[in-house]
Protein backbone atom coordinates (compact mmCIF):
# COMPACT_ATOMS: atom_id res chain seq x y z
CA UNK A 1 0.00 0.00 0.00
CA UNK A 2 2.78 2.35 0.47
CA UNK A 3 4.04 1.34 -3.02
CA UNK A 4 0.22 2.82 -4.20
CA UNK A 5 0.59 6.13 -2.14
CA UNK A 6 3.79 6.97 -3.86
CA UNK A 7 2.79 5.91 -7.45
CA UNK A 8 -0.32 8.59 -7.08
CA UNK A 9 2.04 11.24 -5.57
CA UNK A 10 4.12 10.94 -8.83
CA UNK A 11 1.30 10.98 -10.71
CA UNK A 12 0.00 14.26 -9.78
CA UNK A 13 -0.17 17.10 -12.16
CA UNK A 14 2.71 19.23 -12.26
CA UNK A 15 2.65 22.72 -12.66
CA UNK A 16 2.00 24.08 -16.49
CA UNK A 17 5.29 24.89 -17.80
CA UNK A 18 6.60 28.05 -19.20
CA UNK A 19 6.20 26.15 -22.84
CA UNK A 20 2.53 25.84 -22.93
CA UNK A 21 1.90 29.35 -21.93
CA UNK A 22 4.47 30.19 -25.34
CA UNK A 23 2.26 28.18 -27.35
CA UNK A 24 -1.18 29.99 -26.15
CA UNK A 25 0.24 32.92 -27.10
CA UNK A 26 1.51 32.09 -30.48
CA UNK A 27 -1.90 30.37 -31.10
CA UNK A 28 -3.70 33.98 -30.09
CA UNK A 29 -0.91 35.94 -31.77
CA UNK A 30 -1.87 33.58 -35.09
CA UNK A 31 -5.51 34.23 -34.78
CA UNK A 32 -4.92 37.55 -35.17
CA UNK A 33 -3.20 37.81 -38.21
CA UNK A 34 -5.43 35.47 -39.44
CA UNK A 35 -8.12 37.63 -38.76
CA UNK A 36 -6.67 40.66 -39.62
CA UNK A 37 -5.62 39.33 -43.07
CA UNK A 38 -9.13 37.50 -43.72
CA UNK A 39 -10.72 41.02 -43.34
CA UNK A 40 -8.17 42.69 -45.32
CA UNK A 41 -8.83 40.06 -48.07
CA UNK A 42 -12.60 40.87 -48.11
CA UNK A 43 -12.49 45.03 -48.08
CA UNK A 44 -10.13 44.72 -50.89
CA UNK A 45 -12.72 42.28 -52.93
CA UNK A 46 -15.33 43.97 -52.20
CA UNK A 47 -13.94 47.04 -53.18
CA UNK A 48 -13.20 45.15 -56.64
CA UNK A 49 -16.39 44.29 -57.12
CA UNK A 50 -18.37 47.40 -56.44
CA UNK A 51 -15.21 48.95 -59.09
CA UNK A 52 -16.72 46.46 -61.16
CA UNK A 53 -20.23 48.10 -60.83
CA UNK A 54 -19.26 51.32 -60.95
CA UNK A 55 -17.53 50.14 -64.39
CA UNK A 56 -20.92 48.58 -65.69
CA UNK A 57 -22.58 52.08 -64.46
CA UNK A 58 -20.31 54.16 -66.57
CA UNK A 59 -20.61 51.73 -69.29
CA UNK A 60 -24.15 52.30 -69.68
CA UNK A 61 -23.91 56.60 -69.68
CA UNK A 62 -25.76 56.44 -72.94
CA UNK A 63 -28.82 57.28 -71.32
CA UNK A 64 -29.90 60.76 -70.92
CA UNK A 65 -32.09 62.78 -69.22
CA UNK A 66 -34.31 64.82 -70.59
CA UNK A 67 -36.37 67.47 -68.59
CA UNK A 68 -39.89 69.32 -69.43
CA UNK A 69 -40.94 72.37 -68.16
CA UNK A 70 -43.11 72.17 -65.59
CA UNK A 71 -46.96 71.32 -66.68
CA UNK A 72 -50.17 73.27 -64.77
CA UNK A 73 -53.08 71.22 -66.21
CA UNK A 74 -56.76 71.63 -65.44
CA UNK A 75 -58.33 67.69 -64.44
CA UNK A 76 -61.21 66.13 -65.84
CA UNK A 77 -63.20 66.79 -62.55
CA UNK A 78 -64.08 70.41 -62.40
CA UNK A 79 -61.89 72.86 -60.46
CA UNK A 80 -59.42 70.19 -59.67
CA UNK A 81 -55.47 70.80 -60.96
CA UNK A 82 -52.55 69.30 -61.66
CA UNK A 83 -48.96 70.79 -61.48
CA UNK A 84 -46.42 67.97 -62.41
CA UNK A 85 -42.81 68.21 -63.94
CA UNK A 86 -41.94 64.94 -66.33
CA UNK A 87 -38.51 63.93 -67.00
CA UNK A 88 -37.81 61.18 -69.44
CA UNK A 89 -34.71 59.08 -69.89
CA UNK A 90 -33.66 58.57 -72.88
CA UNK A 91 -32.31 54.95 -74.13
CA UNK A 92 -29.75 56.86 -76.01
CA UNK A 93 -27.44 59.70 -76.15
CA UNK A 94 -27.74 59.99 -79.54
CA UNK A 95 -31.33 60.48 -79.95
CA UNK A 96 -31.46 63.40 -77.80
CA UNK A 97 -31.47 65.79 -80.50
CA UNK A 98 -34.05 64.26 -82.08
CA UNK A 99 -36.15 64.33 -78.71
CA UNK A 100 -35.67 67.71 -78.70
CA UNK A 101 -37.27 68.55 -81.99
CA UNK A 102 -40.31 67.15 -81.06
CA UNK A 103 -41.19 68.67 -77.84
CA UNK A 104 -43.70 70.42 -78.67
CA UNK A 105 -45.65 67.12 -79.64
CA UNK A 106 -44.53 65.75 -76.70
CA UNK A 107 -46.21 68.14 -75.11
CA UNK A 108 -49.23 68.00 -76.07
CA UNK A 109 -49.58 64.53 -76.22
CA UNK A 110 -48.76 64.95 -71.95
CA UNK A 111 -51.73 67.61 -71.73
CA UNK A 112 -54.38 65.74 -73.66
CA UNK A 113 -53.44 62.71 -71.60
CA UNK A 114 -53.28 64.47 -67.94
CA UNK A 115 -55.95 66.53 -68.78
CA UNK A 116 -58.55 63.69 -69.37
CA UNK A 117 -57.83 62.29 -65.86
CA UNK A 118 -60.01 62.45 -62.97
CA UNK A 119 -58.67 63.13 -59.15
CA UNK A 120 -59.44 59.81 -58.23
CA UNK A 121 -57.60 58.07 -60.44
CA UNK A 122 -54.32 59.59 -60.33
CA UNK A 123 -54.20 60.21 -56.55
CA UNK A 124 -53.35 56.80 -55.60
CA UNK A 125 -49.65 55.38 -55.62
CA UNK A 126 -51.07 52.24 -58.51
CA UNK A 127 -52.86 55.75 -60.46
CA UNK A 128 -49.70 57.44 -60.61
CA UNK A 129 -47.93 54.28 -62.11
CA UNK A 130 -50.78 53.55 -64.26
CA UNK A 131 -49.89 57.53 -65.55
CA UNK A 132 -46.60 56.92 -65.55
CA UNK A 133 -47.08 53.84 -68.13
CA UNK A 134 -49.55 55.52 -70.32
CA UNK A 135 -47.63 58.55 -70.75
CA UNK A 136 -44.20 56.08 -71.78
CA UNK A 137 -46.06 54.60 -73.97
CA UNK A 138 -47.80 57.53 -75.93
CA UNK A 139 -44.19 59.55 -75.82
CA UNK A 140 -42.52 56.42 -77.56
CA UNK A 141 -45.91 56.62 -80.41
CA UNK A 142 -45.16 60.59 -81.02
CA UNK A 143 -41.41 59.55 -81.46
CA UNK A 144 -42.29 57.07 -84.00
CA UNK A 145 -38.96 54.85 -84.38
CA UNK A 146 -38.65 51.07 -84.41
CA UNK A 147 -37.03 50.93 -80.90
CA UNK A 148 -38.26 52.38 -77.45
CA UNK A 149 -36.84 55.70 -77.41
CA UNK A 150 -37.57 56.45 -73.61
CA UNK A 151 -36.61 54.18 -71.55
CA UNK A 152 -38.34 55.76 -68.24
CA UNK A 153 -39.84 59.00 -66.69
CA UNK A 154 -39.77 60.53 -63.64
CA UNK A 155 -42.36 63.04 -61.77
CA UNK A 156 -39.95 65.35 -60.21
CA UNK A 157 -43.02 67.25 -59.02
CA UNK A 158 -46.73 66.41 -58.74
CA UNK A 159 -48.76 68.65 -56.56
CA UNK A 160 -53.10 68.53 -57.15
CA UNK A 161 -55.67 70.83 -56.27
Amino acid sequence: MADEKEELKDETPAPPKKGSKTLIIIIVAAAVVLGAGGFAGYKLLAGKKSDGKTHEEKADTKTSILALDPFVLNLADHGRYLKVTIQFEVSDQNLAETVKEKTPQLRDTIITLVSSKSLNSISSPEGKFQLKDELLFRANQVMGMDKDTFKNLFFTEFVMQ
